[in-house]
């Protein structure tokens, strides 16, 4: 089998982890195995390296814990025979990410509401009100409000 091994510099290029991001992921463990050195002493890197960390660099950015990412890693670099324990660390890992995307699906709601009001005072010319206390600055009155002098 003809695996490239490519240095820790090409490595940060084409993960867009940096050298010591790298060195750190190494130390605390989350690689699958040790990584070769040159005999300069230099890491080398595998093409498989490279797709694991990018694996681990996702789990990372949906804010899976380094604890978990680290025992996923334990539980791949173990083997077959612990399918089910990977996937329940994954299942539980997805539905944090689940509820925290629920969380800002509905936070982004209230923001484009509220964004939508500015919208509608500052083209009315009335935006200069918001939330000076003299109009209402709770989203439902000022909602309210709207449908008020709507129907009026």
């Amino acid at each position: 089998m003809n695996t490239q091994l490519l240095t820790i510099g090409e490595v940060s290029e084409r993960t867009g982890l940096g050298v010591h991001a790298l060195r750190y992921y190494e130390r605390e463990g989350l690689l699958l195995g040790s990584v070769a050195r040159s005999s300069g002493g230099r890491r080398l890197y595998t093409t498989f390296d490279i797709e694991w960390l990018t694996m681990c660099n996702r789990f990372r950015a949906c804010g899976m814990p380094l604890s978990d990412i680290r025992r996923y890693a334990e539980l791949v670099a173990d083997g077959p025979g612990n399918e089910q324990e990977r996937l329940a660390l994954l299942r539980q890992h997805e539905e944090r990410v689940r509820a925290e995307m629920n969380e800002m699906s509905a936070t982004l709601t209230a923001i484009a509401a509220k964004a939508q009001l500015y919208a509608e005072h500052v083209e009315a010319g009335d935006a200069g009100m918001l939330w000076t206390g003299e109009t209402p600055s709770c989203l439902a009155l000022e909602s309210i409000a709207a449908q008020v002098k709507q129907s009026a």
